[in-house]
Formats: structure tokens, C-alpha cells, sequence
């Protein structure tokens, strides 16, 4: 996991495969719990930003089956963050907005997809009030706790990266910066 403002450059030849993901990230101010609508849970979130996932897969081409994920420790690679903005002052407005934004993915400045914030399970609000719910009745797994860092799902498919691509997000509809970061 890296601040985005802190990573002019990142080197591809750590990953296998990479591809890149724009996703909705919250940082918890509390523990949520899975009777919680969305307007309760808003009061567990400190923050919210928008940033990349990096993602990549051990089997050539991507083919896999959801079992191949779980043996290859899943397919993340790196977590990058950017800006990130209170909740709370602006908690009426990040409700509203974080089920209706739509999002231009870009690299070198063409648009290569655009996403939308109902891709994520219906919004990245819905997608963790979905995850608080599948951990409370989870025995394996803990429940998510203050201080933990939630990214909630890619919202464009995710792209195939290679050195040299300069990669941008830019969200419409939401009051978050837009991203950009060059691979090597």
C-alpha cells in the first residue's frame, strides 16, 4: 500500500501479468457492523479517496478459476491511494454521490473505459456494507475494525499495463481528485 502522492513511478517487473483497477477506498474510523444501513455506516468512515489497485495473476493470460485465486494467495499486487477527504463534513453529499459517479479511465490521455459507481455491488457504500455483512458471519475471519483500510472494487474492468503507459482515473459526479501514475 503506498499514498499515491508519493510514487511518481511504479516498476511493472515486480508483477506478473499487471493490470490496473480504479477503486473507491475508505479508511475506518470505527467498526462497522452488519445491521448497519448506509447512513450508519457512513459514521464509521474517516475518509474516502479515490485510487488503484494493481493487480496480477500467476496463470498465463488470466485463466483461472476462483480456486487457482485462493491457491495463488489471491491476485493483488499493490494499493495505491490518492487524496484523501474527510467523511463526516461532507457525509450527506459522499452518500449521495457514491451510488450515481461515473469514472474515465485513461492511458497516455485516450479513453480506454468508462465505469460507473453501481458496478461496485450497486456503489462502494453497498459493497461494504455487503463485505461487514459476509464477515459477521464468517468464523474464519475477523470483522473489520478502526484503523483498517478498505478498497471496495474495481470500477472499469480491469486493463492490461505495461512500461511506459502513463494511466489516468478522472471521476465525474463525486468531489474526488482525479489520479494519475506512470509504470516503468
Amino acid at each position: 500500500m503506498h499514498d499515491l502522492a508519493g510514487v511518481e513511478t511504479l516498476p511493472l517487473a515486480l508483477f506478473s501479468e499487471p493490470r490496473i483497477e480504479p477503486e473507491i477506498m475508505f479508511g475506518l474510523a470505527a467498526a462497522p457492523s452488519a445491521p448497519m444501513d448506509e447512513t450508519a455506516l457512513s459514521s464509521c468512515i474517516a475518509w474516502v479517496a479515490l485510487g488503484f489497485e494493481i493487480v496480477q495473476s500467476i496463470y498465463p493470460e488470466w485463466k483461472f478459476s476462483a480456486a487457482d485465486t485462493v491457491a495463488a494467495n489471491g491476485v493483488h499486487g499493490a494499493l495505491l491511494i490518492g487524496p484523501r477527504h474527510p467523511f463526516a463534513p461532507r457525509a450527506a453529499e459522499w452518500q449521495r454521490t457514491l451510488s450515481a459517479f461515473e469514472i474515465d479511465l485513461n492511458c497516455d490521455g485516450r479513453l480506454i473505459d468508462r465505469g460507473h459507481a453501481e458496478n461496485v455491488l450497486g456503489g462502494p457504500l453497498s459493497a461494504l456494507r455487503h463485505l461487514t455483512s459476509l464477515l459477521a458471519s464468517d468464523p474464519l475471519n475477523p470483522p473489520l475494525t478502526a484503523g483498517e483500510i478498505v478498497s471496495t472494487g474495481t470500477l472499469t474492468k480491469a486493463m492490461p499495463i505495461v512500461p511506459g503507459e502513463v494511466w489516468s482515473a478522472a471521476p465525474n459526479g463525486i468531489a474526488l481528485d482525479a489520479i494519475q501514475l506512470r509504470f516503468i
